[in-house]
């Protein structure tokens, strides 16, 4: 192929592929020029299907379906919606030894953190057994994940107390905020289960790494500082969940500590923290800190019971009834001034409670080398919690220290979750007088023991090493949360996230290319200190699509280049500059924008007697380009596959006309 006869190759050419010799009569040496091709043609109904494809079925979960009798597809069909089938037919008894350990090893964690993480959300202690009990059993046959031990967690608990007890006083008007509890959970499933079904679970991408470490802690730090009333002993506590209330709170009601409730609290404080980090460092000993919370529950019910009639300082949780979970779809509550409230403390901790469960499932199937499908665990949560919201359950994920206790016991299936689930039904019909004398304050140091590793500070350090922004953003959402409120702080860490997306996306990054002497390689100038500018020749690259949001900007950023460029040869002296070259190899998509922006650029640049070249755009760029007859204004030298051949083409032209 001749330079300048057949620049845009379309695929369907019998020369699709081939290179060949662009000569010049006063051209001392050969250059050879690669076509630059169109994609191959599709109609846009095709186009629309693949596009669509790649963002709701990137995973192809109809793959495993093709090629297979109609027998085969039922069966296939109820393994996807029931995951349980999968594994089901293989499950044995040395399956079920090892899911019975680690069922009843979690049960023993599980049953002291349900009551407290019921506290937490401001709930009678009951609902967190009850949410211990319904949840499990639905996630065993819907959830994918081996390892998720499924129950209430501090971090959902403690978002739904805050967001109600700002509206609706829970000891107040307790049987309100109870049924806006209910119907939060049923919200919040109802939308985790759409994201799953519609296959939008994109969407909680938008809490970024930053901003859950940073709303963790800022969380975790408002949860410990809460559970100084269970550890002072004092009776008449803030509701408000901010740093200087909760500060202030303590110590204005200094009258109201109790010597006998803060020693032993700190007590049993210190053995849980010290279970905790032995088992941290020997993970061998995981069944410490997974017994020694309930053992702790144990023996401080049994100091009380003991000393019930010495002192009357320490607070206790009272009668809990027995029985198991009461229907709840009665309380649900679907009109009122209440409404909105509970829509947005369910979206809310919905997606909390989603973006942990997922995360801590994928942790371990990672570990084990499995796949955890993140659409078929959005509908399981979601499912689950509004089955429990008809069931007297409140929000429900799957707990990292559950999980971690789970997998170190030996798990095998989801089995476990249902060992858990009866060893909790035992204590419903059973067990519930015996918790009567169990303390507030052990209710708290185990709060507090739970959420201690949620502040992460080495992840924090890690930000700030990697990325500011990042470091910035989890700030934002630390502070926020601790000084502002806990939706707020989450709400101002989000819009921080998006902000800087738009950043990325309004000005994205732009280079200059130099050569690297010997080679045909072409970087940054300023990256690589061996890579040169070529006399003659502006060489830029953009990382980013062009957009109408950064077509403007990206124009004016490369006139302003040229403006430099020519300051400097003036400066130095240098040859004349007679070329940009823009590398789009990095530009994944255009709009209409973006081309007349290109356009302007050409008509600006040609004003100035500057020619524009375009190398390397990725197909569907091309495919636009050559729509817009944008490659035929660019001229028979407008368009070269790489950097180094429009080096070479066009130094080759201005040689043979003698230009220097």
């Amino acid at each position: 192929m001749g330079h300048g006869t057949n620049r845009v190759e379309d695929m369907a050419s019998p020369n699709n592929g081939t290179t060949a010799p662009a000569t010049a009569n006063a051209r001392e040496t050969i250059v050879e020029i690669h076509s630059v091709c169109l994609p191959p043609k599709k109609t846009a109904l095709q186009k629309l299907k693949k596009r669509f494809g790649d963002v709701f079925f990137p995973d192809d979960p109809l793959e495993r379906f093709r090629n297979q009798t109609w027998r085969n597809r039922m069966i296939l069909g109820l393994q996807s919606l029931f995951p349980i089938f999968t594994w089901g037919s293989q499950y044995d008894l040395k399956l079920l030894r090892s899911d019975v350990v680690s069922g009843l090893t979690i049960a023993s964690l599980a049953i002291p953190q349900g009551i407290s993480y019921a506290k937490l959300a401001n709930l009678p202690p009951i609902v967190g057994l009850y949410s211990s009990f319904v949840p499990p059993l639905i996630y065993s046959v819907l959830g994918s994940s081996k390892h998720l031990a499924v129950g209430p967690v501090s971090i959902a608990s403690l978002v739904m107390g805050s967001m109600l007890s700002e509206s609706v006083s829970p000891t107040q008007d307790s049987i309100l905020y109870l049924k806006l509890a209910f119907t939060s959970t049923f919200f919040a499933g109802l939308f985790q289960a759409s994201l799953g079904l519609l296959r939008l679970g994109f969407v909680i991408d938008f809490l970024s790494k930053a901003t859950l470490i940073g709303f963790t802690a800022g969380a975790a730090v408002i949860v410990s500082l809460q559970q100084l009333k269970g550890l002072l002993g004092i009776v008449h506590f803030t509701g408000k969940m901010q740093f200087i209330p909760v500060m202030s709170s303590v110590f204005s009601h200094r009258s109201e500590w109790s010597w006998e409730t803060i020693l032993m609290g700190l007590g049993f404080l210190a053995i849980l923290l010290t279970t905790r980090h032995i088992s941290m460092r020997k993970p061998k000993l995981f069944w410490i800190s997974a017994a020694s919370p309930l053992a702790s529950v144990v023996i401080s019910t049994l100091l009380v019971f003991l000393i019930r009639n010495k002192t009357q300082a320490i607070s206790f949780i009272g009668h809990l009834p027995k029985g198991l979970n009461p229907p709840s779809s009665n309380m649900l509550y679907f009109s009122g001034s209440h409404l909105a409230l509970a829509i947005k403390t369910g979206i809310v901790t919905g997606i909390l409670s989603l973006t942990e469960g997922i995360a801590v499932g994928r942790t371990f199937a990672s570990l084990k080398n499995y796949q955890v499908n993140g659409n078929k665990e959005m509908m399981a949560i979601g499912f689950m919690n509004m089955a429990g919201s008809c069931t007297s359950c409140y929000v429900t994920t799957g707990s990292f220290s559950r999980s971690a206790v789970n997998y170190n016991a030996g798990a095998k299936t989801a089995v476990s979750n249902i060992v858990m689930a009866s060893a909790v039904l035992v204590t419903l019909l059973f067990l519930m007088p015996l918790f009567y004398y169990t303390p507030n304050l052990i209710l708290a140091a185990i709060i507090l023991t739970a959420v201690i590793g949620l502040i992460d500070y080495q992840a924090a350090y890690k930000l700030w090493k990697v990325d500011k922004f990042d470091f910035f953003t989890c700030m934002c959402s630390f502070f926020g949360v601790l000084l502002v409120s806990v939706p707020l702080g989450l709400a101002i860490a989000v819009g921080v996230s998006v902000l800087k997306i738009l950043l990325h996306v309004t000005r994205p990054n732009t280079l200059e290319f130099g050569n690297i002497q010997g080679t045909q390689i072409y970087q940054s100038v300023k990256r690589y200190r061996e890579a040169s500018r070529i006399p003659g020749f502006l060489i830029l690259a953009v990382e980013s699509p062009i957009y109408f949001a950064n077509s403007t900007y990206l124009q004016e950023r490369i006139l302003r280049w040229t403006r430099e460029e020519e300051a400097r040869i003036k400066e130095n002296n240098g040859s004349t500059l007679k070329c940009i070259i823009f590398d789009m190899t990095a530009v994944s998509s255009i709009d209409t924008n973006g081309i007349e922006a290109l356009f302007e650029l050409r008509r600006r640049l040609e004003k100035q007697s500057l020619q524009l070249v375009l190398v390397n755009p990725v197909g569907s760029v091309m495919e636009k380009l050559h729509k817009s007859k944008i490659i035929e204004s660019l001229g028979l030298s407008g368009l070269y596959l790489t950097v180094g051949e429009a080096v070479a083409d066009l130094s080759s032209t201005w040689k043979a006309h003698g230009q220097p």
